[in-house]
């Protein structure tokens, strides 16, 4: 099987370290790069060409969207899975119109994001179990 190629992009550092020890658990993930704000997220998604781009919201420089939408074109293959502590469904809805593949809330991270990562990998959408009921995915 082979390696799933993940960039993590999150300004706190302290966030990045969780979310590397649960990927590093799993033998089929990879992570390629952890990048702190959305331009430099950008630049490592552009030369390393992931296969998921894990991205918060709340960035210094470019937000998440913002750079979300740089990296869908220099990185157009990469799933973007924006995991984040924005629940307000004019973010969550402006991520889906971007493209995003994903979207995990972080205080449910430790249970959906592996999961996550797994159903975009196969081509499936993935939402928070915290956002069920609302209606982000239906027009797909």
């Amino acid at each position: 099987m082979s390696l799933t190629r993940v960039l993590v992009v999150d300004d706190a550092e302290c966030w990045r370290l969780f979310v590397s020890c649960m990927l590093q658990a799993e033998p089929t993930l990879e992570i390629v790069f952890q990048a702190s704000d959305g331009l430099n997220a950008v630049q490592a998604a552009e030369r390393l060409q992931p296969t998921v781009v894990l991205l918060d919201i709340g960035l210094p420089g470019l937000d998440g969207i913002q750079a979300g939408g740089r990296i869908r074109k220099v990185a157009p293959h990469a799933k973007i899975v924006f995991v984040s502590m924005e629940r307000d469904p004019d973010i969550v809805e402006a991520a889906w119109q971007l493209g995003a593949w994903g979207y995990v809330l972080k205080p449910d991270a430790a249970r959906e994001l592996i999961p996550a990562i797994h159903a975009v990998v196969r081509n499936e959408k993935f939402l928070s179990r915290s956002l069920d009921g609302h209606r982000f995915m239906d027009d797909e």
